[in-house]
């Protein structure tokens, strides 16, 4: 959908932005003007029943491609006849002229048959039509349209193929007649309005000029090259002087040149400013210094490049907020004149500001961050190109529209019984009234995917307007029919304003507690489901954060009247924020939700907690304070056989085990067993023995240790004083393990031995008495969930039998981040089977080098020294395409080791630091046909959708903000590795894994 924005907004601040750090070239021609650029596809029901209405369905489609600008560079026809099967009477690429297209057109026959699949036909027209190959140019952002003629209701489901096509972009038209399905048909459409609908196919010229009039207000038009009145406005240009621009800047000033030429410049009019900076800010002229479009252009014309480095954008856009839109300087804000910068940040963003921005191929993921929605930022190869997105930019400005698209969520864990809490969050304010109906029977619908239980999945509404009202808790219902049964009678609230923000903080503060029935302390996943028709009265990015704090996961479902941005920034994730047109359009939805709250619901945490308690003679009044403190951590914990098991040792002299891990599997048992602990005493204090003790006798898979399993061992020690004998032997031995030891201490501890023994000095806590262990608890449970998630099992993963090829980014970009790169391959080499699975390591920038192939080393032992020895090999540019094909060509074959003609899974590991330089879709398809499947993990200087294109499934492509945090992806790495490996092993033994790792 592409709602406009209002213009309450529009009254604020627009603001463009022009930012790079790359070098350029001279020699671009600049275009005046660019005709509309379209992809249409006819799809035509062929079935029987409209064996007499085809010929009009022919006429009608010869009379609209009459209209259209058809050539190889404009518009492009496909049309499509369906009945029973799809059939494609030519595709887009298949003829460039208008009138080839119309002697084919004239010539189609009826096919005939039944029944009527229209979703079938649609997923055809995803799946074949609509690609590259066929001759789409979606990638290329040229608009989409897909017209439906159909006489009558499908047979098949239409909603997920409509659905997909939405995702991709897809502008569907649905015209039907009164054997049609009107409802299914607006589902279908990329809005109801554009389903269009007369009595027969004979009338189909009574709408032609109907469905015409929807294309053009739906496909942006190119802006004529005469003045481009946008109204009255103050345009500040803030532009990239620092030394990595030196080259690129005559094309930037000419592009200031171009763009003051549109404008319609004077004191009364338009107004313009250019500041230039690198390092600091230099103001070439303010908004109220010129009132004549040639003073200006004259002033520009002999801008010199400033230099300079680092380059401080933020401090810029910061200088620009409070020096240069001022009223002193001439901004109009006040007075309600549009205020737009050609460059920005957040910081504006703040005060209503649109951001424009216009980017390099090496800043365009930053221009994506600072833009206001990244549909408003605009990239080129070279700021040599600027010419070819003036017409579009100036576009842009005057229709200021955003595009909202949902994207499906690409985390991936693994689930066993999963449970959940799930809030519904209703906006019941006066704005609903007539789509709280449909709200209401969606909420029916998605409680009915789920298992209403006590232990299972528990539900709770809230309705809010002005003020919040709870309809029931998660513990009030404990059956679906309860549930659905209250739901059902519910009544719309009404009241105004909508107080989102408040309603947000109401569900933290009175529904996601436990006395609410929320399970958040044990591990179980916390989702807020809201559905809100309009824009929030107050402020909700301060209760949405504090949700996002408290591990809950938020899905913003949203309208029309609907603020996207704001249901962006509510949600988890942006891409966690859904849309519909009308809430009658949310089972539209219905099935991204349920995928996405399946994808992002992580397996409640299984841990193996020990507790060592000091019981020797120092610590006999200080022991019933450690055992009230196991026993509150232990409230904390899941206890149960398949998720936390704790255990209990006490030490002086000699040390005992007071209850294995697996000696109980309810929290109950536990507690009444640490309840009736008494005081050991002894002496000397042999901390050392003890944890020797522990590492031999307790965390074990006899004593319930699930460690060779991948299970997170967490030892907990209470320690009051310092260790007669050595602790750094077993505790080095604990860490080998893989064992996370947390130390807390008191005044008459020994802090050094206690930050020895832990596993990181930071995890060595400490209080003056153990009677303060409250003081520290959230502390360590803190501790303890941060460090759990990043746990890998210290036994060797095993995936089966595979090939594994690591594609490293080394090119300049990525020169301090080597090093964590190198780091990575060698752990995750340490997780495979030595003298079952090969390993292969390429490195490449603008060529690729490998390090060794798949059959030069057969012992682990080899591979990590040669990885430990590897350099950063540097150079530009980055052409990740070529790689790929060099992996796939060289690699990737028998000669090289490959055993994929046995059968044996192929897994490409990649790690990138930045957009390709050249293209990756052709090499990455190939490496897929040979059967690898591709995993990327990017950074934040990475191209995510590029990764995502790349990787076997774009759910295989992971993320992390630098190369020093992989890892925090070692984990779902593997775990993605063995999912998708059991996957294809059991459905297509002949594939092969590949894994590949990059940055975004």
């Amino acid at each position: 959908m592409t709602p406009t924005l209002k213009p309450s907004i529009l009254g604020k601040i627009n603001m463009v932005l022009i930012s790079s750090i790359f070098t350029l070239t001279s020699g671009f021609e600049y275009l005046i003007s660019q005709a509309p650029r379209r992809d249409v596809v006819f799809l035509l029901d062929g079935s029987d029943d409209t064996r007499s209405g085809f010929p009009a369905m022919r006429d009608f489609v010869q009379r609209v491609v009459e209209t259209l600008g058809v050539d190889e560079n404009k518009d492009r026809v496909a049309v499509v006849q369906y009945s029973r099967d799809p059939a494609a009477q030519f595709y887009l690429n298949t003829y460039t002229t208008k009138g080839e297209i119309l002697n084919t057109v004239r010539g189609l026959t009826h096919k005939g048959g039944r029944p009527l699949n229209t979703g079938a036909a649609l997923q055809y027209v995803r799946d074949n039509v609509l690609t590259a190959s066929s001759g789409s140019r979606r990638t290329e952002g040229v608009p989409q349209l897909l017209i439906l003629l159909s006489g009558g209701r499908s047979f098949d489901n239409v909603d997920t193929p409509a659905s997909a096509l939405k995702e991709l972009g897809v502008l569907i038209f649905g015209i039907g007649t009164r054997s049609s399905d009107s409802r299914e048909l607006q589902r279908i459409s990329h809005d109801p309005s554009y389903a269009l609908s007369v009595s027969d196919f004979t009338d189909l010229p009574n709408i032609q000029q109907q469905l015409l009039s929807s294309v053009e207000s739906v496909v942006i038009d190119v802006t004529p090259e005469s003045t481009t009145d946008l109204g009255i406005k103050d345009v500040v240009f803030l532009v990239d002087g620092s030394d990595g621009t030196r080259n690129g800047f005559p094309a930037m000033r000419d592009f200031v040149q171009r763009v003051v030429g549109k404008l319609n410049v004077g004191g009364d009019k338009d107004r313009v400013s250019v500041v230039q900076y690198g390092r600091d800010q230099e103001v070439h002229f303010y908004l109220n210094t010129y009132t004549t479009k040639e003073d200006i252009l004259n002033t520009v014309r002999s801008l010199r490049h400033r230099g300079g480095r680092p380059l401080n954008t933020g401090a810029a856009l910061q200088y620009v907020r409070d020096n240069v839109l001022t009223a002193s300087s001439g901004s109009r804000s006040q007075e309600g004149v549009p205020q737009m910068l050609i460059l920005l940040t957040s910081a504006l963003k703040d005060s209503g500001v649109l951001i424009f921005g216009i980017g390099t191929r090496n800043s365009s993921r930053e221009v994506q961050g600072i833009a206001t929605d990244p549909s408003f930022s605009q990239s080129v190869s070279e700021f040599t190109d600027l010419p070819s997105v003036q017409e579009q930019f100036f576009s842009t400005l005057i229709t200021v529209q955003v595009e909202a698209t949902p994207k499906t969520p690409t985390v991936i864990v693994d689930q066993s019984i999963a449970r959940k809490d799930v809030v519904f969050l209703l906006d019941g304010s006066d704005g609903t009234r007539n789509g709280f109906p449909a709200m209401l029977d969606f909420v029916q619908r998605v409680v009915e995917k789920l298992t209403v239980e006590e232990n299972r999945d528990r539900v709770s509404v809230v309705q809010y307007s002005r003020e919040s009202e709870a309809h029931f808790y998660l513990n009030t219902y404990t059956t679906k029919e309860d549930v659905v049964d209250t739901v059902r009678g519910l009544r719309h609230k009404g009241g105004r304003p909508l107080n989102t923000g408040a309603a947000l903080q109401y569900v933290r503060d009175n529904v996601f507690t436990a006395s609410s029935g929320s399970r958040r302390t044990e591990g179980v996943p916390q989702l807020l489901i809201l559905m809100n028709g309009g824009r929030s009265f107050d402020n909700v990015d301060t209760p949405a954060s504090a949700l996002k704090e408290l591990g809950v996961l938020v899905f913003g479902i949203g309208t029309r009247s609907s603020d996207s941005r704001e249901l962006q920034k509510i949600s988890y994730d942006p891409s966690y924020a859904l849309s519909v047109s009308e809430f009658t359009d949310l089972p539209n939805v219905q099935q991204q939700l349920l995928s996405a709250m399946s994808t992002v619901i992580v397996q409640a945490p299984r841990r193996d907690v020990v507790f060592l308690l000091d019981g020797s003679d120092g610590t006999r009044s200080g022991f019933p304070a450690m055992r009230d403190f196991v026993q509150r951590v232990v409230e904390t914990l899941g206890v149960d056989e398949n998720k936390d098991r704790v255990a209990v040792v006490q030490y002086s002299r000699d040390p005992a085990a007071q209850f294995y891990l697996n000696t109980y599997t309810t929290k109950g048992e536990i507690l009444n067993t640490v309840r009736g602990l008494r005081h050991k005493g002894g002496r000397p204090l042999n901390t050392g023995a003890a944890l020797q003790y522990v590492r031999d006798n307790v965390l074990t898979a006899s004593s319930g240790s699930r460690r060779t399993e991948g299970v997170p061992q967490l030892l907990i020690l209470l320690s009051g004083g310092r260790s007669f004998d050595n602790v750094d032997t077993p505790a080095s031995a604990l860490k080998e393990l893989g064992v996370l030891i947390f130390g807390i201490g008191t005044r008459s501890s020994d802090s050094r031995e206690l930050q020895r023994i832990s596993h990181d000095p930071s995890y060595a806590l400490s209080v003056s008495d153990f009677t303060d262990l409250p003081n520290i608890q959230q502390q360590l449970l803190s501790s303890v969930e941060s460090v759990v998630i990043d746990v890998t099992s210290e036994s060797t993963t095993d995936l089966g039998i595979k090939d594994v090829v690591f594609l490293v980014d080394g090119s300049d970009g990525t020169r301090n981040g080597f090093p964590a790169m190198r780091d990575f391959v060698q752990r995750v080499v340490g997780k495979l089977n030595e003298n079952r699975d090969r390993v292969s390591v390429v490195q490449y920038s603008r060529e690729s080098e490998a390090h060794f192939y798949l059959n030069t080393y057969t012992t682990k032992e080899d591979v990590v020294n040669t990885v430990r020895g590897l350099r950063h090999k540097g150079g530009r540019p980055l052409n990740t395409g070529a790689a790929l094909q060099y992996v796939r060509d060289n690699v990737f074959i028998a000669s090289s080791g490959s055993r994929r003609l046995e059968g044996v899974p192929q897994i490409l590991i990649l790690l990138n630091g930045g957009r390709s330089f050249d293209n990756v879709d052709t090499p990455a398809s190939a490496l897929k046909e040979l059967g690898v499947l591709v995993f990327g993990i990017g950074t934040r200087s990475s191209d995510s959708r590029e990764l995502q294109n790349i990787s076997y499934d774009p759910s295989y492509a992971l993320s992390v903000s630098e190369f020093t945090d992989l890892p925090n992806v070692q984990q779902q790495l593997l775990s993605a590795m063995n999912t998708v490996i059991v996957q294809v092993t059991t459905m297509t033994p002949t594939v092969k894994p590949i894994i590949l790792v990059s940055c975004y």
